[in-house]
């Protein structure tokens, strides 16, 4: 026998158990799925994957896509390598430090793994149109950010079609692959854009950020994060040099030095010790340790979703499983339902209830603070007598400073009114957001709440 496998070819050899997968039916393959040795071929030479983060997922899903068979994946990342990324994103040494994460790991993938044709993209998602996404029959998306996330999925609902009827295109649909960990923790999930649960839809699922109250970091810090956020929160807007409508920027060796200094002044008032450069960076970018462990698991998960969907040889995750890993290993599979009136995937009007008497910096909290929008920073414009007017652009310096008035005045006065329209723009979505206003009473909101 085994003189018989050494006459086999090599090629044949190494994808003889995918092949088992492939070209045999069984019980829990897809309905529509139909045994033949051309997907392979179809997953090898025609199928694209697109991962989006070279970090400690997007390493682990790169390298299982290209054991897997995948030969036309493209990666995106928009970041370079850190000396402290090393113990964890493998594709990574010592002398890639400052390089792309993007390029370097496909430069050894593609060394590593025959056949395989990675391509790099090393920007940031939000530089890349409509006509580079649409390309990939599947994504898969390791991310750090839920504001990445977000736009992500916004892009992925602006690729559907839909017939004359109304219906759903469904060659239109690019399926989302999402794996994200923390710690000992994990998730993974399938979406369908316009089918099942998206993002948006599920917002509330994601951790909140960790806060400290205001009077402990003030009054009584105990740990060194109490006073890396003491700097970050009443510090920066007083004194930071660059000016008090500078926002702090996590990833600034300047800024993140700066309040690095601050800290340990602050500490060393205080009697505490252990502030240093790397936590004050966590504290300020809300980073959690990662276990490559847990990258490991949650990849194979993502990857494995990738081949079921791209081959349809077993039935897809339906739809959101989580992985805890801090006492045992405990895992749970649920399907996440659709939000009615979500802002990114459904088809209904978008409301947004409102006093007759509210200023325009109600709606501008509102719009951050309501679990149907959680912005970051709402650029609000509206049409009156067919014309486009800015009511408030804080993402540019000098539109910001001519519009910032407005937050101060009655939304009446600024020509809105009972059932007008603002259209909204923010970094949680490539698309800017029609908004209808409904005023209710005062009594109505306090019922409401």
């Amino acid at each position: 026998m085994a003189t018989t496998e050494t006459h086999v070819p090599e090629q044949q050899r190494r994808w003889h158990n995918i092949r088992k997968l492939l070209e045999r039916s069984g019980p829990f393959c897809h309905p529509d799925f139909e045994p033949s040795p051309d997907i392979l071929d179809f997953l090898m030479e025609s199928c694209k994957i697109l991962v989006v983060g070279a970090g400690g997922l997007g390493c682990e899903l790169l390298k299982d896509l290209a054991l897997m068979g995948f030969k036309k994946n493209h990666i995106v990342d928009m970041d370079t390598i850190e000396l402290s990324n090393l113990n964890r994103q493998f594709l990574f040494r010592k002398s890639d430090i400052g390089s792309s994460k993007a390029k370097c790991a496909v430069d050894f993938v593609n060394k590593r793994v025959p056949g395989c044709e990675a391509v790099a993209h090393h920007c940031a998602i939000q530089d890349l149109d409509e006509g580079f996404y649409r390309q990939f029959h599947i994504i898969v998306c390791g991310l750090d950010s839920i504001v990445a996330r977000r736009w992500l999925n916004g892009m992925l609902m602006n690729l559907l079609q839909y017939n004359d009827d109304r219906s759903l295109d469904q060659s239109s649909v690019i399926p989302l692959v999402d794996g994200g960990t923390e710690g000992f923790k994990g998730n993974a999930r399938v979406i369908l854009p316009g089918l099942s649960a998206c993002i948006e839809c599920t917002l509330d699922l994601y951790p909140p950020q960790k806060t400290f109250p205001l009077c402990t970091i003030a009054n009584t810090p105990r740990l060194p994060e109490h006073c890396i956020e003491y700097v970050k929160v009443i510090q920066w807007p007083k004194e930071n040099p660059w000016g008090s409508s500078t926002p702090l920027d996590g990833d600034d060796p300047q800024h993140v030095g700066w309040v690095f200094e601050k800290a340990q002044e602050r500490a060393m008032k205080h009697g505490i010790t252990s502030v240093t450069y790397r936590l004050t960076q966590g504290v300020l970018k809300n980073i959690i340790p990662a276990v490559a462990s847990t990258n490991a698991a949650i990849a194979a998960t993502c990857a494995t979703e990738v081949f079921k969907l791209a081959s349809s040889c077993c039935t897809n995750m339906n739809n959101y499983m989580v992985l805890n890993m801090a006492d045992g290993v405990y895992t749970y599979t649920f399907n996440a339902e659709r939000k009615p009136d979500c802002v990114a995937c459904s088809n209904t009007t978008r409301v947004l209830d409102v006093e007759p008497g509210a200023i325009l910096m109600d709606i501008y909290e509102k719009l951050k603070e309501d679990t149907g929008f959680l912005m970051k920073n709402p650029g609000i414009t509206t049409v009156i007598n067919g014309r486009n007017k800015t009511l408030y652009m804080p993402s540019i310096k000098s539109i910001e400073e001519r519009t910032r008035d407005n937050l101060k005045k009655k939304i009446t006065d600024l020509g809105l009114y009972n059932g007008g329209e603002i259209l909204v723009a923010d970094i949680t979505t490539p698309n800017t957001i029609s908004i209808k206003l409904k005023f209710i009473e005062n009594t109505d909101v306090e019922m409401s709440r």
